[in-house]
């Protein structure tokens, strides 16, 4: 009679391959879903580092855009030269931007004006810095954004000479002594790199309008040119050229707040 030992030595090699067996049935079995459960998380990680790596310039782009600040501790660097305003009040305010830009805006209202109403005259000198791309904003029609109007709505108005030099002028549409029309000015330098703009609504005809424009920029001065010694230089040669703004209101038109005696004027007839 065989013992009970025996007959277990005798039958745990087949209970061992069976076990064998089946595990390697359950390895070719799962083996095809843990792949595709490692290859899914080998896609997630990828999309995952895509995004990551596409998230800070999501975020610089959806983050509000460097914009023009009023810099209320800045100095003022320009000046106009004129006593008496009658009933118009002035302003003068620095506008800086992060990428280094520099906007000095002169502005004249009516007293009687509601606040926001658009003023009387401007005149901003524009000295740029890093913000100042090929998409920016042409110069007319910057402009014309800040007159309220479309920048093909601005026509040329001819040339206006100052102590600058010749002064581009601008207009809406219509006929030349058109009184709702206000009338535009530009010009730009190279070195130093810099932009005199603005617009005068005052007077009653063009000629007028020329005349006020031509003295705004002949009265306007340099205070400080901080570390630039060119813009230092150019407001110097520019004094030189400077002429008698009296003389040019009678020949361009009837003197007005901006034409009054005191003010420098024009050098050469209009």
């Amino acid at each position: 009679m065989r013992s009970f030992g025996a007959n277990r030595a005798k039958a745990s090699p087949s209970r061992i391959g069976e076990g064998l067996a089946d595990l390697v049935w359950e390895f070719r079995t799962t083996l095809p879903n843990l792949l595709a459960y490692v290859g899914m998380l080998a896609v997630l990680a990828t999309a995952g580092l895509h995004v990551w790596q596409q998230l800070p310039a999501g975020a610089t782009t959806r983050k509000a855009q460097p914009t023009w600040s009023l810099a209320t501790r800045s100095y003022p660097a320009f000046a106009l030269s004129q006593s008496d305003l009658g009933d118009k009040s002035d302003t003068y305010e620095i506008f800086r931007h992060p990428e280094g830009g520099r906007k000095d805006v002169f502005r004249w209202t009516d007293i009687d004006d509601e606040p926001g109403t658009r003023p009387m005259a401007e005149l901003e000198i524009y000295r740029p810095g890093g913000e100042l791309t090929p998409a920016s904003l042409t110069a007319t029609a910057e402009l014309a954004a800040r007159m309220g109007l479309e920048a093909a709505r601005l026509q040329s108005a001819g040339l206006l000479e100052s102590k600058f030099g010749p002064v581009t002028l601008l207009r809406p549409p219509g006929g030349p002594d058109d009184n709702r029309a206000c009338l535009g000015f530009s010009k730009d330098f190279d070195q130093p790199h810099f932009r005199i703009s603005g617009w005068s609504c005052q007077s009653d005809s063009l000629a007028a309008r020329r005349t006020a424009i031509g003295c705004m920029l002949s009265r306007l001065i340099l205070l400080t040119a901080g570390n630039d010694p060119k813009l230092a230089e150019l407001f110097a040669h520019a004094e030189l050229r400077r002429g008698d703004c009296a003389s040019a209101a009678s020949r361009g038109g009837s003197a007005d707040w901006l034409t009054a005696v005191e003010n420098p004027g024009l050098r050469s007839a209009f």
